[in-house]
């Protein structure tokens, strides 16, 4: 079949696949999440020996993906927009490498924060790369920019950042594919040094990529993924960036009667954008994500002498949350006119743990001891199922931050004289970025008790493997945590006089303390279950 229906994320897997990918890494994160599932689960990736495993953190799995196209192989690396500030280092470092086989660097932004800590644009990091960037408005530009980009990325000898959103990446669409592509041979670039950044070299590859950025503003100009389509009524210009261009078209379905700039690519092709301002008296931004397009216009491309541009920094859209085609309507100036609306009688229903999950067992001893017994304790959390702690009935933890904060937010607390400093990860998490943190506590011997608690999976984005799995123990070991101070427990009810003795001990100790309780996710164990 040369069309399927498929979700965004997947449009971008098949996508890859089609174009000769050797390798995809990943840290399963939603809303990107599925791309690297489908990869996994197609058929293909077994006859082509396509690499496909989940790497240990979105830091690794950039710097694996930058090592496969170092030898001349089509790579992609998959992460959500927090995990991008993991990958940084690695990732702004690879603009000034450059690449030699095509390489993309997917980063699925979460607006409107579903399952996520912040609403940050990943548009700012490939500005901050000075690399060039796709955005595209639906399924098939999707796979058609990733399709294609792994040449454009050979071509500028530069990693692409494909930036995409939630609504895009969940929602599914027709897609017409293109001709599947064989994987490059291994082969190497023509500069020995290129990725060897000591400060001579880096200093030589950084011109480089400067120069570069005109060669990145013709090519926008020039890309069939931005596109400018006159109107008669010039009162008001509209730039529409990805998805956003979509939400503008359900508003005009006959075409809209303003000029209207469609962007897909970046940097801003700049011929475009300044024909669209000096043709029209206003002109709005809908952009779903920050206001990343409006403040260069504002800023760095200096065209808003006259106060003619709109968006998010006015109010003329909302500041916070995502885009809609409702949002677009009140900006544009249409009626809004909702086809239905919510009752007041629905309630938004928080999210809970499962029934059976062991986290509930663990949070059930944890605070009963902790509350009794220790009235000034403090329970830092981490990224994971076992953040639904904060709410009913538990309440028991009081920070959640990053990956890996729970550990070196309880040791900077202990080092300010709290007690008792408990922390609480996840197995997933700990081996992310929590395993520094315990290097730390013990290089100090800090005063903290970090509760592991371990599902053997990473459950929270759907059960995909955990790096830790079965290692737990000999990490700590290895970190230097004395080994009478790893406790393991299964999180039952009939161990509950088990835990607290367990949890009591280990409080009480003035030193580094591991507790582990270790039962598998239970919605994994069901689908282990109803597959036998």
């Amino acid at each position: 079949m040369n069309k399927k229906l498929l979700l965004g994320d997947e449009a971008i897997a098949q996508a890859a696949l089609d174009a000769g990918l050797s390798g995809i890494y990943a840290y399963p994160g939603t809303p990107s999440t599925e791309i690297t599932e489908y990869i996994q689960s197609s058929p293909e990736t077994t006859q082509r020996n396509i690499h496909c495993r989940w790497s240990a953190n979105e830091k690794t799995a950039m710097e694996a993906a930058l090592g496969m196209s170092f030898v001349g192989k089509r790579s992609m690396v998959c992460m959500k927009h927090v995990g991008m500030n993991v990958a940084a280092d690695c990732f702004i470092n690879a603009g000034v490498t450059g690449v030699t086989g095509g390489m993309l660097v997917v980063a699925a932004d979460d607006p409107g924060m579903h399952s996520s800590q912040n609403e940050q644009d990943s548009r700012f990091y490939g500005d901050f790369a000075l690399i060039p960037m796709y955005e595209p408005g639906n399924q098939q530009e999707a796979y058609d920019m990733v399709h294609g980009g792994f040449a454009f990325s050979e071509q500028m000898g530069e990693p692409v950042l494909v930036r995409i959103v939630t609504r895009l990446a969940h929602s599914r669409s027709g897609v017409e594919r293109k001709e599947v592509q064989p994987q490059n041979h291994v082969h190497f670039g023509t500069d020995p040094s290129q990725y060897i950044l000591l400060p001579g070299i880096a200093r030589k590859r950084y011109k480089e990529l400067l120069r570069k950025q005109f060669a990145f503003i013709e090519a926008s100009e020039n890309s069939p993924y931005n596109k400018y389509v006159d109107a008669p009524n010039k009162k008001m210009g509209i730039i529409a960036c990805g998805i956003g261009y979509n939400y503008l078209m359900e508003n005009y379905p006959d075409g809209c009667e303003y000029p209207v700039l469609k962007i897909g690519q970046y940097p801003l092709p700049q011929k475009q954008v300044r024909q669209l301002i000096d043709a029209c008296d206003e002109v709005i931004v809908l952009e779903d994500g920050q206001p990343f397009v409006e403040r260069q216009l504002k800023g760095v491309l200096g065209l808003d002498a006259q106060g003619k541009i709109r968006g998010r920094l006015d109010g003329t859209l909302p500041t916070d949350g995502e885009l809609t085609p409702d949002s677009v309507a009140r900006a544009i100036g249409k009626d809004n006119r909702s086809e239905f609306d919510v009752p007041s009688l629905v309630e938004m229903r928080p999210p809970a743990l499962c029934e059976g999950c062991g986290h509930r067992d663990m949070y059930a001893v944890l605070t009963e001891v902790l509350r009794a017994e220790y009235p000034s304790h403090k329970v830092f959390s981490d990224i994971g199922c076992y953040t639904l702690g904060a709410g009913m009935p538990y309440r028991a933890i009081h920070s959640c931050v990053d990956m890996g904060a729970s550990i070196t937010m309880a040791k900077g607390a202990a080092d300010g004289g709290l007690y008792p400093s408990v922390a609480v990860i996840g197995d997933s998490t700990f081996t992310h970025s929590g395993m520094t943190g315990l290097l730390d506590c013990v290089n100090e011997n800090s005063n903290v008790v970090v509760v592991i608690s371990d599902n053997e999976t990473t459950a929270m984005t759907g059960g995909q493997d955990s790096a830790g799995t079965g290692r737990i123990e000999a990490i700590c070991i290895g970190l230097g945590v004395s080994p009478e101070h790893i406790r393991t427990v299964v999180p039952l009810k009939k161990n509950y006089d088990e835990m607290r003795r367990i949890l009591r001990e280990e409080l009480d100790y003035c030193g580094v303390s591991v507790v582990i309780p270790r039962r598998e996710c239970i919605q994994t164990l069901k689908r282990k279950h109803q597959k036998k």
